[in-house]
């Protein structure tokens, strides 16, 4: 990863460039900024050059927003991000990690998460706007077990 990027946990005053993120990369907006407290920035030199976010649910977790500005993907900024994010989940007892995805389970699954049956997502996960609708119905679940 570059040097000159800076990780750091997001801030209501981060949402415009987190909303814009997301949209640059056709990501859903629903239910993201209630979760900002979860959500890590990758900066650079002020800007924000990605993002990444946990929606916490008891000792369960769902990543979501894995985003990367178009010009700066490939640069190992989004593996850095989920890494950071992993690592913390870790430290906070959180036995398992979900997502949703529609064109990355190749990506996700160089950190050892795997397809899982969506049904086994808790309840509560269930309830969030990524499971109602704001990820389309061809998103794949995955697991990834602590």
């Amino acid at each position: 990863m570059n040097a000159s990027i800076e990780l750091r946990p997001a801030t209501q005053d981060d949402w415009p460039a987190i909303a814009s993120l997301l949209e640059q990369n056709k990501l859903p907006l629903d239910g993201a900024r209630e979760h900002l407290s979860g959500y890590l920035l990758a900066s650079r030199n002020g800007e924000v050059a990605g993002c990444a976010g946990f929606e916490l649910y008891a000792d369960k977790a769902l990543l979501r927003s894995v985003a990367v500005a178009p010009g700066l993907q490939g640069q190992g900024i989004g593996h850095a991000m989920v890494t950071d994010l992993l690592q913390d989940a870790r430290r906070r007892k959180i036995a398992t990690v979900f997502l949703l995805t529609v064109d990355a389970p190749e990506y996700f699954a160089r950190f050892g998460f795997a397809l899982q049956c969506i049904d086994q997502a808790p309840l509560a996960m269930k309830a969030s706007a990524e499971f109602q609708g704001a990820c389309p119905t061809s998103a794949v679940c995955m697991l990834l077990t602590l």
